[in-house]
Order: structure tokens, then C-alpha cells, then sequence
């Protein structure tokens, strides 16, 4: 008797967890009109995916195993609720791939330990923020669209950037919450507004501006953050 009621909780886990990843999809794709797609996944194991297995990509080396596009390519990202709620009914359980650019937010990304020391330091300068989403290895700050021309001048213009910053914008994407990589959950380290339309979104200017502050001073004057 245990063992069918055990069975019957960790079905209706397994149920709640896909009906999350298809409804945070549609959200993504409908209210806030961000084109999304399925990420590749990773090795199920009894129809599941499981953390510390590889890529579903034919990749054996994959950097990135789960949380990059494979099939459908980048390019198939989408608006279309049809679309999306075909993609998630095939595949439950895929991450949720964001493509950025375009009119879809961009993002600034660094490694988790300094995204971290990071956000103390902009919530101190206050800095106002979008939304962030954290994976285990690498923290993401979420901004408004920029060209390639745009973040060209903006890098150009500055005598030093942090090496480790990553940038997320025109034929580039971001893994979403709630899915999950090989390194662990997407998670929003700050969530946008339950209910809300669209998530407002800093300009990336803002954004690297206050990093390159954040990362050469502390409140006392004294030591850099680490990138």
C-alpha cells in the first residue's frame, strides 16, 4: 500500500512539473511575447531526464549539455501558442530556450560567484534591475534589446570591461526557468512580478556601466569584486 502511494505523489510531482515548464513556456511566449523554442535536453533515463547525464545532442563533448537549441534550430523560436503547446506536449520536459535579440529581451551574463558579489554592489549603488536568472555556473541579467551596432560602441567606448562578461543579444540565447541543465535548475534570482504584462528591462548601457563600477571598487574603496 506504501509503495502504490508513493508511486501515485511521485506521479503527481512528475505531472505538476510539466504542466510548470508548458505553462511558464506559454507565458513567455503569448503574455510577454518572448520567442522561445525546446532546448536540446538531456539523456532521459526511463523517460526522465537526469542531472549529472549528457547531452540529448549528438555531441559526446557538449560544454552545455541540455541548455542550448538543437532541434528545432534557433531560428524555429516562436511566439505561436500552437507551436509552443506542440512542442511541450511531445517533449514535457524540455528547457525553455530563449531567443535573444531582435525585440526579445537581451542579457548580460557573468559567472555565479561574482554574479552574486555583483548584485550586492548594484542593490547598493541602486541600481534598478530586471528580472535574473541564475543556473548553477552563471548568473543572467535580463535587458532591454540592443543591436550589435549599439553594444559595439558601448564596449568601444570603455577603457576595460570584465573578461568573464558574457553577451547575450542579436542570434544569441538564454535557458529559461523552470528548466533544467546538467549543471542543475534555471531559477529567477529575481523573478519578475507574478501577473504582470511584460517585465520592464533596463538598458544594457545601465547595466555595464554599473558592472564596470561594481567590479573595480567596494563600499569601503578597498577590494575589487572577483570576476
Amino acid at each position: 500500500m506504501r509503495e502504490i502511494l508513493g508511486r501515485r505523489r511521485r506521479l503527481r510531482f512528475r505531472r505538476k512539473g510539466r504542466a510548470a515548464q508548458l505553462d511558464a513556456a506559454l507565458t513567455y511566449a503569448t503574455a510577454w511575447r518572448w520567442p522561445v523554442l525546446p532546448g536540446a535536453g538531456l539523456k532521459s533515463a526511463g523517460g526522465r531526464g537526469t542531472r549529472g547525464q549528457g547531452c540529448a545532442c549528438p555531441d559526446l563533448e557538449c560544454v552545455v549539455p541540455g541548455a542550448h537549441p538543437f532541434d528545432p534550430g534557433l531560428l524555429a523560436a516562436t511566439t505561436d501558442e500552437r507551436m509552443v503547446r506542440w512542442w511541450w506536449g511531445n517533449r514535457p520536459t524540455a528547457p525553455i530556450v530563449l531567443a535573444t535579440g531582435g525585440s526579445a529581451p537581451c542579457a548580460v551574463s557573468l559567472p555565479a560567484v561574482a554574479g552574486a558579489r555583483a548584485l550586492v554592489e548594484l542593490d547598493r549603488m541602486g541600481m534598478r534591475l530586471g528580472p535574473v536568472v541564475a543556473t548553477p555556473t552563471r548568473w543572467s541579467l535580463l535587458v532591454a534589446p540592443y543591436s550589435l551596432e549599439q553594444l559595439g560602441e558601448l564596449l568601444y567606448s570603455k577603457d576595460w570591461v570584465p573578461s568573464s562578461l558574457r553577451f547575450h543579444g542579436e542570434g544569441g540565447y538564454l535557458v529559461l526557468p523552470p528548466s533544467e541543465a546538467a549543471g542543475g535548475q534555471v531559477r529567477w534570482e529575481r523573478a519578475p512580478l507574478e501577473g504582470s504584462a511584460a517585465p520592464w528591462l533596463p538598458d544594457v548601457e545601465a547595466v555595464v556601466d554599473a558592472l564596470v563600477e561594481a567590479s573595480t571598487s567596494a563600499p569601503d574603496g578597498g577590494s575589487r569584486l572577483a570576476y
